[in-house]
């Protein structure tokens, strides 16, 4: 069993969801899109919102900084809070231009939100779950992508539920958080994209 929870935190960490999110709406989308492209924009974000972070992370883990890639330490998030920020900045700004890519710029913005609120919770020392904002997040967009393409993905949307639920178990089975970190972290990341939905949809 604890096997089966370490797996929800690792697969679904909060570095993978922007990689995640990108492949769903090239998998979704109903407009034809070069491989090529594709190919790209997934290259670019997976270096932006995984590479590099997890390039500071070591670095950060050799200076003594943190200690796990979980930051289950409030103390430990500010900085690698921070540096995700300004890499979503740049997705936004230069990466998803809002005419080409609408879908993507605004579920882009929706994170950085999410990220700039949980560097402020962390500034409060709260401790909020960065898995939960995560995968709250892509589940919202992935909802709104249904409704804007008129697609049928109600069975992508029911595993994208079931994994919220098994995230948010994980977390819980691990004393990671709280159950009020969770909630909070739910919003955090659902919000966000709900708020944003409305200049796309």
């Amino acid at each position: 069993m604890n096997i089966f929870f370490k797996i929800a935190a690792y697969l679904f960490h909060p570095l993978w969801i922007p990689t995640y999110g990108v492949a769903l709406y090239y998998f979704v989308t109903p407009r034809y899109v070069l491989p090529e492209m594709i190919e790209s924009k997934l290259l670019v974000v997976f270096i932006l919102s995984f590479l590099i972070p997890m390039m500071f992370f070591y670095l950060l883990k050799n200076l003594g900084l943190v200690k796990s890639i979980h930051l289950n330490d409030v103390k430990e998030r500010k900085l690698p809070l921070m540096i995700q920020c300004i890499l979503f900045v740049i997705l936004v700004k230069i990466v998803f231009v809002s005419t080409n890519y609408p879908e993507l710029y605004f579920f882009f913005a929706g994170m950085l939100c999410s990220a700039v609120t949980a560097f402020m919770l962390a500034i409060l020392k709260f401790k909020v779950s960065l898995h939960i904002i995560g995968v709250a997040g892509i589940t919202m967009f992935l909802i709104a992508l249904s409704i804007h393409f008129k697609i049928n993905t109600l069975y992508t949307i029911g595993i994208l539920l079931f994994v919220n639920g098994w995230v948010a178990s994980s977390r819980l089975h691990t004393k990671s958080h709280t159950g009020v970190e969770l909630l909070i972290g739910f919003f955090v990341g659902l919000l966000p994209q709900l708020i944003f939905v409305t200049y796309w949809l």
